[in-house]
């Protein structure tokens, strides 16, 4: 004996569920408004500047991230294997590893630094034609 479904109705029985026609991970067809033309741009969520400008975000955290922490790793690395290059001096008092130490404070600031030149130089062009491209598509959505 088979199962046959039954045909789908256009219109569903008064008293069901908002997913009579469909299962509920099925996207339903909306239609267009009939007073609104077809859209000849994509809309701004299906640009590929979106792409672009999480890539150079993400380049920008990952330089800015690896100038800090690789010269900290670097530093802990040399205080665990190498402690006789830590505690010679360079000075008259001054230890490697105390040097190094304060040159983690200006390593850091030039981090900060790398981060906010590649933001300007990268990352804020990508963003102010993103940021355009939403003005206009605002303004052709408002006619």
């Amino acid at each position: 004996m088979s199962y046959d479904p039954p045909p789908p109705h256009r219109y569903p029985p008064p008293d069901s569920s908002p997913s009579y026609d469909t299962y509920p991970w099925v996207p339903r067809q909306e239609s267009e408004p009939a007073g609104r033309p077809p859209r000849r741009h994509a809309s701004l969520g299906h640009h590929s500047d979106l792409r672009v400008l999480r890539g150079a975000y993400r380049w920008q955290r990952r330089v800015a991230t690896l100038t800090a922490l690789g010269y900290f790793v670097l530093f802990l690395l040399l205080s665990a294997f190498a402690p006789s290059l830590m505690t010679s001096t360079v000075t008259d008092g001054l230890p490697t590893g105390l040097l190094l130490a304060l040159i983690q404070v200006p390593v850091t600031w030039v981090a900060i630094a790398l981060y906010e030149q590649t933001a300007r130089r990268r990352v804020d062009p990508i963003a102010d034609r993103i940021r355009k491209q939403a003005a206009l598509d605002a303004k052709r959505g408002a006619r």
